[in-house]
């Protein structure tokens, strides 16, 4: 099927959000800045909250960020529609006391954050992303940027190179920024400088690695799709541009937008899917429509969410790894996530609930499960499932390289992503 405009135009947006969010913490907030843009009010979690019917809001915690619009008719029983997500990625994070160096190189001390494929990051443009915590209270954003590389060595110097390059985590995974004497340089001075403030003034600091290169459509028919971070940033951005898309609504569930953090982790944080971010924010939505216990309770029963994040399509150099039957290919729509053992949360209920979006969106779909011999997987489904007692479905985009620095994603699977969960939020 060709690619529509609407779908490359879908593509270019998605890069300019990708560019804006390097870290988990610049996604948070490159999403709220978006959606108080198309007329969602932010609010703050430490104050008192006046939630109207009707009204369209959005809230911050760290990195991860939740946006709900309530239908004109919403009572004290209205469902609620979740789509799930995450802001972060695999890669590398900054260790303290982060300057070293050797031999006149001036280097950063990283750790490895989740399961990153570690040679994909080699020979790369690379940034340094995050939030630092200053003296004075205040948290701000920092970007340097392209500015580190992880050089690898020459095959000259290492003839078994290309029979299988295995890079030591601790002495092989540290990137360069410049040369000097590392004990007269420091690299937190490089990142305060991006923000705007001193070195002097940083008391703590969450910073990670990001791929610098734009995201970028190409390929036969502009098939492809490939970028940094599309683990999970384009399903944060498919609810996103959903949520901007979508117009006031008179009835219908409550249609919630959460981005959480640290899945790549387990989700076991106050900002991640295991923490009670969601769980503190519809609480106190259903307090604002009058909602007692049960009432909330009878609204989650008829409430879904839909745990949407990336799938492996199937590998034309590895077809052996995937299951014999069921292989899903990029361009031939998102994907119904199943397996066995609830590694996804999806059920035959869910699964009919998924076709029904789909077919109103007017979008086809894939299913993918593993093959009995590769250890499958988990997303934030079970967990919000487990958590909240809502009925869960796991779905996503299926994508080549996935936790590489540049993963491959179907440039009209992303458009359609965003076309379901407009179904999906309209009820």
């Amino acid at each position: 099927m060709p690619v529509t405009p609407d779908a490359l135009a879908h593509s270019e947006d998605l890069a300019d959000f990708v560019a804006a969010s390097p870290s988990s913490y610049h996604a948070a907030e490159e999403m709220a800045r978006r959606l108080t843009d198309a007329g969602f009010v932010r609010l703050l979690e430490e104050d008192a909250w006046e939630v109207q019917p009707g009204g369209r809001y959005v809230v911050v915690r760290d990195g991860a960020a939740i946006a709900w619009t309530l239908p004109a008719d919403a009572t004290a029983t209205t469902p609620v529609h979740v789509f799930g997500a995450h802001t972060d990625s695999p890669g590398f994070k900054l260790k303290p006391q982060p300057t070293t160096g050797t031999k006149g190189w001036l280097q950063v001390a990283v750790e490895v954050y989740g399961g990153p494929l570690l040679n994909s990051w080699l020979d790369r443009e690379l940034r340094l992303a995050g939030r630092l915590a200053l003296a004075d209270g205040r948290v701000v954003l920092a970007d340097t940027g392209a500015m580190l590389r992880l050089p690898q060595l020459a095959v000259h110097l290492d003839r078994e190179a290309n029979s299988g390059l295995a890079l030591d985590k601790q002495f092989q995974t540290q990137p360069v920024w410049g040369l000097g004497d590392p004990t007269q340089a420091d690299i937190l001075a490089e990142l305060a400088a991006s923000a705007g403030v001193g070195a002097e003034d940083i008391r703590g600091y969450d910073v990670v690695i990001a791929d610098s290169a734009r995201g970028a459509v190409f390929g036969k028919d502009d098939a492809f799709f490939a970028s940094g971070r599309l683990d999970d940033l384009a399903s944060v951005h498919a609810g996103v541009v959903a949520f901007e898309k979508r117009t006031d609504s008179a009835t219908g569930p409550i249609a919630v937008l959460a981005a959480f953090d640290h899945e790549e982790l387990g989700s076991n944080s106050r900002s991640g899917a295991a923490g009670p971010f969601l769980e503190d924010v519809l609480h106190r939505v259903y307090d604002a429509l009058g909602a007692d216990a049960s009432e909330r309770r009878r609204a989650f029963a008829a409430s879904w969410c839909l745990s949407s994040d990336v799938g492996h399509s199937v590998h034309p150099n590895y077809v052996h790894k995937h299951d014999p039957v069921v292989q899903p290919v990029l361009g031939s729509g998102p994907i119904l996530k199943v397996n066995a053992n609830q590694k996804y949360a999806t059920d035959a209920v869910g699964s009919a609930a998924w076709r029904r979006w789909c077919e109103a969106a007017e979008v086809e779909t894939q299913e993918f499960v593993s093959n009995n011999n590769v250890r499958c997987g988990s997303t934030i489904g079970p967990i919000t499932a487990t958590r909240l007692g809502i009925r869960t479905v796991d779905v996503g985009i299926p994508i080549l390289s996935m936790h590489s620095a540049r993963e491959l994603a179907g440039v009209s699977d992303l458009h359609d992503l965003t076309r379901v969960t407009e179904a999906f939020f309209a009820g």
